[in-house]
């Protein structure tokens, strides 16, 4: 007995509706009209003698048997998108284009990227330095490694790294005018790489958040306000992750015992039906791997200059380390 399907564009027209919630941005997907995808609601509807969409405020809600019909349709959907993937994209050969967080990008992606070079010669990459929830969404980028809390939807999305965030300066600055104590920052400039919020959470767990500060400079992201440390314009947050090989080098130095867990990590997203062409897992293996790798490391690279440790509630020792 043969199995009679729904027509395929309806299908795909109900599935877009469901996941925006509207008829013109699944129009706009699709790149057809309002008029077309309504029409194919309406002829999916009739061939499955069923009403898939109600009316709620602005956007269209599904009915039970429309929330009863779009996992399957999703899940189809995005197993042929995968299968196609995977006979499009070889394992050892194609072009993968990453967005990742500037400063991850720059002072710890770079870095080790002759590793995956030497294992994939074949494999063509391009850099993007973003962190733009957009660049989830586009076609045009593959795979994401960004800093935020995790709440992306419709995706497919990991936790890669954890970070925690100290005050880091350049040895030169420090040498000039010493930083001894936690009030010494008053006499500092104050480089941000965000709207300051990660400096509050620093400054309440050293219990200092009555600082009276000095000058403050704000960056578009945390890898200018490094390199304006570097260069010995103030004093920067830095993070476990982007500054443990700065540290290890000896470019910047962290005059303070105390970090604090940043509020957000580093996640890897993708599309869900990136996630399984073969050249995007091999990318995302290879970068779990160094991941690990190096968070073995961290502890050693920072060591005699901080201790990473949580001290939200515990008494913090100002005094800076030997």
């Amino acid at each position: 007995m043969s199995k009679r399907l729904p027509p395929l564009n309806p299908l795909r027209a109900f599935e877009a509706t469901a996941r925006h919630g509207s008829l013109s941005k699944a129009a706009g997907e699709l790149n057809v009209t309002h008029g077309a995808i309504s029409h194919q609601i309406r002829a999916l509807e009739l061939s499955l003698r069923v009403k898939l969409f109600e009316r709620a405020g602005q956007r269209l809600k599904l009915t039970p048997q429309g929330a009863e019909l779009l996992p399957a349709v999703s899940s189809a959907f995005d197993g042929i998108a995968a299968a196609t993937a995977r006979m499009t994209r070889p394992t050892s050969s194609g072009t993968l284009t990453i967005s990742c967080v500037p400063a991850l990008l720059s002072l710890w992606l770079i870095p080790r990227l002759g590793s995956f070079m030497a294992r994939f010669p074949d494999i063509r990459l391009k850099l993007i330095a973003s962190n733009d929830p957009q660049d989830i969404r586009s076609p045009d980028i593959d795979i994401c490694v960004h800093y935020g809390d995790g709440n992306w939807a419709d995706c497919w999305l990991k936790k890669w790294l954890n970070l925690e965030l100290f005050p880091v300066v350049s040895p030169t600055l420090i040498n000039n005018r010493p930083i001894r104590t936690i009030r010494d920052l008053a006499d500092h400039v104050m480089l941000h790489g965000d709207d300051g919020r990660e400096w509050h959470t620093w400054l309440a767990a050293a219990e200092a958040l009555d600082l009276n500060r000095g000058r403050e400079h704000h960056f578009s992201d945390a890898r200018l306000s490094t390199e304006a440390a570097i260069s010995g314009h103030g004093v920067a947050l830095g993070d476990s992750v982007t500054a443990s090989g700065l540290l290890a080098k000896g470019q910047l130095v962290t005059p303070f015992n105390l970090s604090v867990p940043a509020s957000y990590a580093f996640y890897v997203i993708c599309r869900n039906e990136v996630r399984s062409a073969p050249v995007a897992q091999v990318f995302i293996d290879w970068l779990y791997g160094e991941g690990e790798e190096a968070a073995g490391r961290t502890e050693a690279a920072v060591a005699g200059q901080i201790s990473i440790r949580k001290r939200r509630s515990q008494k913090v020792n100002t005094a800076v380390e030997p």
